[in-house]
Order: C-alpha cells, then structure tokens, then sequence
C-alpha cells in the first residue's frame, strides 16, 4: 500500500514518540543524554497549539507511522515573508529508500508556499551523508557555518 502525509493526530502520540525517540537517537540523544520527557510532551502539544509556530508532518501506511517532519515559521531580517525551518526529518529504518523522506520535505514546500514563506531551510550534519544525496537533489547547500552556544 502507498503511504500518505498527512498533519499528527492526538492519538498519534505512542507512534510519533517511538519515530521522535528514533530520531533523538541518531543524532546521540540516548542513554544519559536522551531528551527530558517534558521536552517530548512539550513539543507534542505545540504541533495541536494554534498559537504555536511548530508544525508537524507524519507519514503514515496501513494505520502506521513511518516518518515525521517537524517545522516552523518565523520573521526574518532580509525578507517580507516568513521563512520556514524544516527542523527535523525521520523516516524508520524498514521504510527508508522508498522516498519517504523526498515526500515529507516536498509536503513541507507545500504548506510553507501556502502559508506564504518565500523560503525553506535546514541543516545536517556534515555525516549524514545518505541523506545529504536527498537534500543535494532538493535544495541548494547555503555555504553557511553554524555555531551555537549552550545557556
């Protein structure tokens, strides 16, 4: 059967943990480093918060989810129009490779375009070279260094 994307539903929430744990884990949030539970349940609720910039994408086949994208708007200094940050995408190992992921981020240029943001963006790490194949054929490499700092 093909799979749908389609926004999270409330009694969803057992499927995206496990999807949002598997996440967590790629990118080393496990064991003494996993996320608080609060931090789960908290970015949960933001995605059914309509005063919340925090969107959420689900793939979904056969009453399963497979993948999630979370993203949001925010104001920009350089344009009129909202831009969109396409924070996390994830797709289960078992259904990797059958363009999960391409859908996922093409449906977040859907409803961005919709909601009147002239642009989307993300970052990965240098690493994750599968799917840097993917983002290399859906977007262009901005050049740009991030840098953080911890508070």
């Amino acid at each position: 059967m093909e799979f749908t994307i389609r926004k999270p539903h409330q009694e969803d929430f057992e499927q995206w943990l496990s999807l949002w744990d598997g996440y967590n884990e790629f990118y080393g949030r496990s064991g003494d480093k996993k996320l608080d539970p609060l931090i789960s349940r908290t970015t949960w609720s933001r995605f059914f918060d309509v005063y919340e910039p925090v969107h959420a994408i689900v793939a979904e086949e056969n009453g399963m989810l497979i993948g999630l994208s979370h993203y949001l708007y925010h104001r920009s200094t350089i344009t009129v129009e909202p831009n969109c940050y396409l924070q996390d995408v994830f797709v289960s190992q078992e259904f990797r490779g059958r363009g999960v992921a391409r859908k996922l981020i093409e449906a977040v240029y859907d409803l961005a375009k919709t909601n009147g943001c002239s642009r989307v963006y993300w970052q990965t790490q240098e690493t994750n070279h599968t799917a840097r194949q993917l983002y290399d054929k859906l977007a262009e490499r901005s050049g740009f260094i991030v840098y953080r700092k911890q508070l």
